[in-house]
């Protein structure tokens, strides 16, 4: 953790990693709002592939092409509508050109993404393990969001952040390897069991595998140690969601509730409050 005074360098890591994070959560949302879509059009492309059939022709459609536009009216965004937070207060939350409502999540991610980046700048400081820190934010924040919106954890966000987890710890950035391995497997394997022993009570499945992959990356990242209070926590957070949005919704007890927020929200506590958490439980 640092403490800097003004103008300190510890001071401007902390603001550049802010606006860096804004900068980054402005791309998190076109991640979030066009990869489900690509993994929708591909998984398309092979099913037509295996029954035989040309696949639809599409335009080019991936994380840079084509430009970012108005969901509702198709508008191309000029280079002042993308500006972080300030676009969407400036426009009151309106497209500038046939005045829809734009969907406050935009602002919430680019928030989020720089709020938590300028956190994990005072938590960690310079080095290595700041520098990885940012990365498992802005994964996590993507995959929560895109879970929330399609109740499914791509393999593209879930796999790339347990190698990368598995990679930093071979230099013990955050834990041994041994542990960072055997987080990896306890992680998977740990929602894997509660997923078979639901369904095999229930005959209805309870969560899907992306939980397990990305319980299996925060195991990469953090350890096997932190798995108890990172499914705790997650698990006590979801239950009371679940219990208000029940309360307070109507929303029936059949409807799905994606667990991956809760996971990620659980991983993010783990990895910025280590200490306290090694304090207060048995790690």
């Amino acid at each position: 953790m640092i403490a800097g005074s003004p103008l300190s360098p510890d001071l401007l890591l902390i603001v550049g990693a802010g606006l860096l994070g804004l900068l980054v959560g402005s791309f998190l949302n076109v991640v979030v709002h066009r990869l489900p879509r690509m993994l929708d059009a591909e998984w398309r492309a092979q099913c037509a592939e295996l029954e035989g059939r040309e696949p639809p022709a599409a335009p080019r459609y991936n994380l840079w092409l084509p430009r970012s536009a108005c969901p509702a009216c198709g508008h191309p965004l000029r280079e002042r509508d993308n500006i972080p937070l300030l676009s969407y207060l400036w426009l009151r939350g309106r497209c500038a050109f046939c005045s829809a409502r734009i969907s406050p999540r935009y602002p919430v991610v680019e928030a989020l993404a720089g709020g938590l980046a300028a956190l994990v700048a005072w938590r960690f400081g310079w080095g290595a393990a700041g520098a990885l820190a940012l990365v498992l934010v802005w994964f996590l924040i993507a995959a929560a969001a895109i879970d929330l919106d399609t109740t499914l954890l791509p393999d593209d966000l879930t796999l790339p952040l347990l190698w990368i987890g598995l990679l930093a710890n071979v230099w013990s950035v955050y834990v041994p390897v041994t542990d960072a391995v055997l987080g990896a497997v306890a992680g998977y394997l740990a929602l894997w069991s509660v997923y078979w022993l639901f369904k095999l009570a229930t005959g209805k499945e309870g969560m899907g595998y992306g939980d397990f992959k990305l319980l299996a990356a925060l195991g990469a990242w953090l350890g096997w140690k932190l798995l108890l209070p990172i499914v705790l926590i997650a698990s006590v957070v979801g239950a009371v969601v679940g219990i208000a949005l029940i309360a307070l919704q109507g929303r029936g007890r059949e409807t799905p509730i994606p667990f991956g927020p809760y996971l990620a929200a659980a991983g993010l506590i783990a990895l910025l409050f280590r200490d306290e958490l090694a304090a207060w439980l048995p790690l």
